[in-house]
């Protein structure tokens, strides 16, 4: 079973919450951080990707940007934009979004949990990425950016967090990027803590990186180094989370563009293992598992593994693994996704005009579509301890930034 507690987080005065709260530091590159903190002193983005504050030819992972992250976290809570609580909390967390509400519960999981697997990981991670949330953590003393994790729904978790939610006030209730509402309650009496507490480690055997798989590993690394040199506090041993009821959460769709020239007889060679129709512009988002579409030439394909080639087992099975296998592999030699300049990426959330102009553009040479990961594939995999392709799942609506801080409180030697 998993240990979730409550914490002192470093929040908002509620005059401030919208104009701090900000979208994740890995959503948004540096142009677009820097277009929206421009006229937002408040923004949290000064925090998290504080290059923003810097000369645009400052490398974003020079020693002045991890000193002025740390800077500017000591400066909003100076001038009062940001408290730390005096007594460790639960916060609720609820995002309504495209018609649909999730309720999270928002604490700190065990790093020993994580490291014993009880905390589990679909992805892998990579060290030069982890590098920089190590630093930035390291630097700002302080766990800046929540962990999205999920977990098998719990009928007395789900009660006793409604139950607050309809008896208290929000203390922060503001609607933000994407028309997503946010809000937030605090829950400050002790018993209902030590009642969710003891729900989780009673009840919830395992819990789930759903979104934040760099930031977990790295707060866990964070947490070790404090260890080996011997100033970890009790809090420093835990991370910052926001835990989500399973059936609540919306994988959508991640896709992906191919920037390099087709091979010649793409269609032929792609014939050999998936059969393939042409498709109507509006029957171009794929309605099921199985189906990838295809998007070349001013032209929308349907594609489909043909049954002597489908796999067998949990990760071979997935979409993003068939396009990995038979498409980025053999057709294009791309071995390695997570690092191959001739692919991007595309999140649901933009959806499909954007893959088909990055195509008639000239950006790209091919748009791939997915039918989503589900939350069941995704619970599947990681508790029999396999991986999935990289950039499987896309969640939305994000977790914003700003709202929850979790201070380390190192000890000083």
């Amino acid at each position: 079973m998993v240990k979730f507690k409550p914490f002192k987080a470093i929040r908002p005065n509620p005059d401030y919450a919208k104009d701090i709260a900000s979208l994740p530091y890995d959503v948004v590159n540096r142009k677009e951080a820097s277009d929206l903190v421009a006229d937002n002193p408040y923004s949290y983005l000064h925090i998290d990707r504080s290059e923003v504050d810097l000369p645009d030819e400052e490398n974003p992972y020079a020693d002045a940007v991890y000193a002025k992250a740390a800077q500017n976290l000591q400066d909003f809570q100076a001038k009062g934009w940001l408290n730390k609580d005096i007594s460790a909390m639960f916060y609720i967390y609820e995002l309504q979004f495209m018609g649909r509400s999730q309720t999270g519960l928002v604490g700190v999981a065990s790093v020993e949990d994580y490291l014993n697997n009880a905390i589990k990981k679909h992805e892998f991670t990579r060290y030069e990425k982890e590098k920089d949330r190590i630093r930035h953590m390291d630097s700002c003393d302080a766990n800046t950016s929540p962990i999205f994790l999920t977990y098998r729904d719990q009928a007395s978790i789900n009660t006793l967090i409604e139950n607050w939610k309809n008896k208290h006030q929000p203390i922060y209730d503001f609607e933000s990027f994407y028309d997503t509402q946010h809000r937030v309650w605090i829950v400050d009496d002790v018993n209902v803590q030590a009642h969710l507490q003891a729900a989780f480690e009673e009840q919830v055997p395992a819990m789930y990186i759903a979104d934040g798989h760099h930031r977990t590993e790295s707060a866990a690394k964070v947490s070790m180094m404090r260890k080996e040199a011997g100033t970890l506090s009790e809090t420093g041993a835990n991370f910052l989370s926001v835990a989500f009821p399973v059936q609540q959460l919306h994988i959508f769709d991640y896709n992906r563009l191919v920037k390099t020239d087709l091979p010649t007889n793409f269609i032929e060679r792609l014939s050999e293992d998936f059969e393939i129709n042409s498709v109507a512009k509006d029957q171009r988002q794929p309605d099921e598992q199985g189906i990838i579409g295809l998007y070349f030439d001013n032209q929308w394909y349907h594609t489909k593994l043909k049954a002597d080639k489908t796999a067998d087992d949990l990760v071979g099975r997935l979409d993003a693994s068939v396009v990995q296998t038979f498409i980025f592999n053999k057709l294009f030699n791309i071995e390695n996704p997570r690092q191959d300049n001739r692919l991007d990426f595309v999140g649901g959330i933009k959806g499909m005009d954007v893959l088909e102009a990055a195509v008639d553009s000239g950006e790209a040479s091919l748009a791939i579509a997915l039918y989503p990961t589900t939350t069941d594939d995704l619970l599947a995999v990681a508790d029999a301890g396999e991986i999935m392709p990289p950039k499987s799942t896309w969640f939305e609506p994000k977790l914003l930034s700003g709202l929850f801080v979790h201070d380390l409180e190192t000890k000083k030697k």
